[in-house]
C-alpha cells in the first residue's frame, strides 16, 4: 500500500540534498523526474519527495521560501536503529540539533518512549529520527 502521507520538500540544490538523504540517511531514489528537478525517496515504508525550489515544475507555497526551510515543522521518522544512524551522521559531520536521547512522552494512556535525535538537512529541514522504546 502506498504511503498515506508523503511530504514534498523544496530544496536549494537537489544534488546536495540527494547526497544527504541517500548517502548519509539511508534513503533510496524510488523514482525521479530530472526534467522537473524532482525525486521521490524511500527508506523502508517512509516516502519523501524533493524538488529543486528554483527548477521547473509546479510549486505549492503559501509564502516566499526563506532559509531555514520548514520552520516550525520537524518530520518524525521511525527507523529500526536510531543509534546506528546517529553514529553514522556524527561520523559524516551532519548538523545535529538534538543529540541522541531517550525521551518519554505522556500519551494519556501512559508514556511512549523514543530513542531519538534531530538533524538538520542541508536546507534546515528538521528530521527527528527515532526508534520506538515501547510504553510504560
Amino acid at each position: 500500500m502506498p504511503a498515506r502521507l508523503v511530504p514534498e520538500l523544496d530544496v536549494t540544490h537537489l544534488d546536495v540534498s540527494l547526497r544527504f538523504y541517500c548517502q548519509q540517511c539511508g534513503f533510496d531514489i524510488a523514482y525521479s523526474r530530472p526534467e522537473e528537478s524532482f525525486a521521490c525517496l524511500r527508506r523502508g515504508e517512509i516516502e519523501l519527495m524533493l524538488q529543486s525550489a528554483a527548477g521547473p515544475g509546479r510549486r505549492f507555497r503559501a509564502a516566499p521560501l526563506e532559509r531555514p526551510f520548514g520552520r516550525g515543522v520537524n518530520l518524525q521518522i521511525e527507523i529500526d536503529d536510531a543509534a546506528a544512524l546517529h553514529r553514522r551522521l556524527v561520523h559524516e559531520g551532519a548538523s545535529l540539533v538534538i543529540d541522541l536521547e531517550e525521551r518519554w512522552y505522556e500519551t494519556g494512556e501512559g508514556a511512549s518512549g523514543n530513542l531519538q535525535f534531530v538533524v538538520a538537512d542541508p536546507d534546515g529541514y528538521l528530521l527527528r529520527f527515532f526508534t520506538d522504546l515501547g510504553r510504560r
